[in-house]
């Protein structure tokens, strides 16, 4: 069984900044380095949004509305996944997840595998 575990939520002011981490386990063989690892989020009442995407070759794709102020990044020997983000503004606020698809690799990919979610609050 799959797990996909986000950490590194919390409560922050605008144009702060705040790295998530996701650490995948319970998989066999090499699924995770051929997966394509994305960070979504959701606000309440809102529709979820892709943000960001990195591929087993290490390239990326962003939102535009998070592109140059976030980096997704992975770290293979701890099959962890991060989010660096900076510039925080109010509308980021959201509970972020960790997802993982198959490929191609793009922002509103259909996902396989979710984690809980952690929450990122911004105030002004």
């Amino acid at each position: 069984q799959v797990q996909l575990v986000e950490s590194g939520g919390g409560s922050v002011q605008a144009g702060g900044s705040l790295r998530l981490s996701c650490e995948a386990s319970g998989y066999t063989g090499d699924w995770y380095r051929s997966y394509c690892m994305l960070w979504f989020r959701q606000a309440p009442g809102k529709a979820r949004e892709g943000v960001a995407v990195i591929a087993s070759d290490g390239s990326t794709m962003y939102a535009d509305s998070i592109r140059g102020r976030f980096t997704v990044s992975k770290d293979n020997a701890r099959d962890t996944v991060y989010l660096l983000m900076n510039s925080l503004k109010p509308e980021d606020t959201a509970m972020y997840y960790c997802a993982a698809g198959l490929p191609p690799c793009w922002v509103g990919l259909t996902p396989r595998y979710s984690g809980q979610g952690t929450q990122v609050t911004v105030s002004s």
